[in-house]
């Protein structure tokens, strides 16, 4: 996922609403303007001295140079609300859309910059699955984070993951065998990884090398992944595959135990795990997690029925 700048200074303007709307768009108009431009020493120039300490003119390019890079031109900033003094652009850009918060000071500059994913409202949310689910492997499995609370599962705290798991495979305690700084040591690399469900393949990231153990890469956050929707309208995210081992496509209809690829340690991750979560679209950026549950696994050895696993249990599909 891409980072954003958040520099949000409250502060209460003197000037009249009539007279801060006007302001307002021309500050906007120049902004987008400089942007399509590449002129971000321009834009650098419109900020108020706390935000050029907060975030230097060198600083400053490389931000904007990267955001130009990854969404293209803005098409169009269109004015949603206000926030405090602030007010809000719904902004177009060629490739996605963007909520860009602006704070002008008394002289008119920009005392604060938020750029963040446009989130629609009323986004329907899922509480759980509906979908009958098995785990997305065949061998037995360490929960390592899961559950509702923040002390089982981090994921917890964000919202677009709230309901994620990360699992490994655990042998006498350990992750792998051997040295930790091989991929190929760690038991849950190059391991199967299957459809939890009868679904639809609807995306697909590949291209991401595994990072050495340890390491993170912390751009390509989710690294090789896959995203199923279910006829029910739910997302699932697998990720972290291996590097070149994800052997389906976006488009296709794939069935419940079918093989999506290898688990492998790409993307924001520092050991060899799979990242499973469900949410109610298919935007990793505006999307809202939900609790995934399984419809009959064996977990610590004993059966359970539509079930939430929790962090440190080991969990397997029950084999027919």
């Amino acid at each position: 996922m891409k980072k954003i700048l958040l520099i949000i200074i409250m502060m209460f303007s003197v000037l009249s609403f009539s007279q801060e709307e006007e302001v307002y768009k021309e500050a906007s108009n120049k902004f987008m303007k400089y942007f399509n431009a590449a002129k971000y020493d321009s834009i650098f120039s419109m900020f108020d001295t706390n935000m050029k300490a907060a975030l230097p003119q060198e600083k400053t390019v490389v931000f904007f140079e990267d955001i130009h890079r990854n969404l293209g031109e803005m098409k169009a900033m269109t004015f949603t609300k206000t926030k405090q003094t602030a007010h809000i652009y719904k902004t177009t850009f060629d490739k996605g859309l963007r909520d860009i918060l602006i704070y002008l000071n008394a002289e008119n500059e920009i005392g604060g910059l938020f750029i963040s994913p446009h989130k629609p409202e009323n986004l329907k949310k899922i509480e759980r699955n509906i979908t009958k689910m098995s785990l997305p492997f065949n061998e037995e499995w360490f929960v390592f984070w899961g559950g509702l609370t923040q002390e089982d599962n981090y994921h917890v705290a964000y919202e677009n993951q709230s309901g994620a798991y990360d699992f490994v495979i655990v042998k006498d305690g350990k992750t792998f065998e051997g040295s930790r700084d091989k991929n190929e040591n760690y038991y849950a690399f190059g391991k199967e990884i299957t459809a939890p469900c009868d679904a639809k393949v609807v995306k697909v990231i590949t291209g991401v090398d595994d990072n050495f153990p340890g390491r993170k890469n912390p751009v390509q956050v989710t690294g090789n992944t896959v995203i199923l929707e279910t006829k029910n309208k739910e997302f699932i995210v697998l990720a972290h595959f291996k590097a070149k081992s994800i052997i389906v496509q976006e488009g296709q209809i794939v069935k419940q135990g079918d093989v999506l690829g290898q688990c492998g340690n790409s993307g924001n991750s520092t050991e060899p795990h799979l990242h499973l979560s469900l949410q109610n679209v298919l935007d990793l950026e505006i999307a809202t997690g939900a609790k995934l549950y399984f419809d009959k696994i064996l977990v610590n050895g004993e059966i359970k029925e539509d079930y939430l696993p929790k962090k440190n249990e080991k969990i397997q599909n029950i084999k027919l």
